[in-house]
């Protein structure tokens, strides 16, 4: 597919940077190459990308790090990232989601898979779907405003990844329903499923419980139904404004 969408990509393994950049140039994508964070962080603010890939372990400014900087500037915040490492730990994992990483791939990897996850971010961020129309939604104190694809609880503006917005979007159309796992993992990742899975989504709903619940160890908001998936817990029904 020709999007043109631009991507920045960050790995200070010079030999798999440019493999990497190569297998995205010929998917059609616009892909622009970083040896280390800094580079990576001026790239962002020179061409504002659709998609940031950032290795976690490079010299000077980790993946980790460039992600919490961009996380806190409004303008950079919404880019969706994926981290690469060679660290298959969970508590590696969970640092890069928790500091606001969308994906993960860990090294060594099958280029297919790594594409597929590309996709799946872009097309959750809206650079590889064709514009439509959505409906706003409420759900108790819980807004959606589908066209500037914000979120807001209580009247506060909730700064949500594009995964946590389409599975947040995704329970509020069906609040008061069990979803499942595998449907949380259709609306965050689309036909390119095998990008998603149930570790990926227990890591995405606890993101959005701390953003959501007074108390994320004790959810009022996003339920847990044991052996079946999650709800939407309100009063109210999703409705439209």
């Amino acid at each position: 597919m020709k999007t043109g969408a631009t991507i920045v990509i960050a790995d200070d393994e010079i030999d798999l940077l440019g493999a990497l950049k190569q297998s995205l140039v010929d998917e059609g994508y616009r892909v622009l190459a970083a040896a280390n964070g800094s580079e990576a962080l001026n790239l962002v603010y020179k061409h504002n990308p659709q998609l940031l890939i950032l290795d976690i372990h490079m010299p000077g400014l980790t993946g980790h790090e460039v992600c919490r900087r961009l996380r806190r500037e409004p303008r950079f915040a919404p880019i969706p990232i994926i981290f690469l490492t060679v660290d298959s730990r969970i508590e590696e994992r969970v640092t890069g989601l928790d500091g606001g990483g969308d994906d993960y791939v860990v090294k060594p990897f099958d280029l297919r898979e790594f594409k597929a996850r590309v996709r799946a971010l872009l097309r959750r961020s809206g650079a590889e779907s064709p514009v439509r129309e959505e409906t706003d939604l409420k759900v108790g104190a819980l807004e959606l405003d589908a066209k500037r694809r914000t979120v807001h609880h209580d009247g506060r503006a909730i700064k949500l990844t594009p995964i946590e917005y389409s599975l947040l979007r995704h329970m509020m159309a069906r609040a008061g329903e069990v979803v499942s796992v595998e449907q949380l993992i259709e609306a965050g990742w689309g036909h390119d499923r095998s990008a998603g899975s149930a570790n990926l989504i227990r890591w995405h709903i606890s993101n959005l419980r701390r953003k959501l619940e007074l108390d994320p160890l004790h959810p009022r908001i996003l339920c847990t139904q044991s052996h079946f998936g999650y709800v939407l817990c309100s009063e109210s029904h999703a409705t439209t404004p």
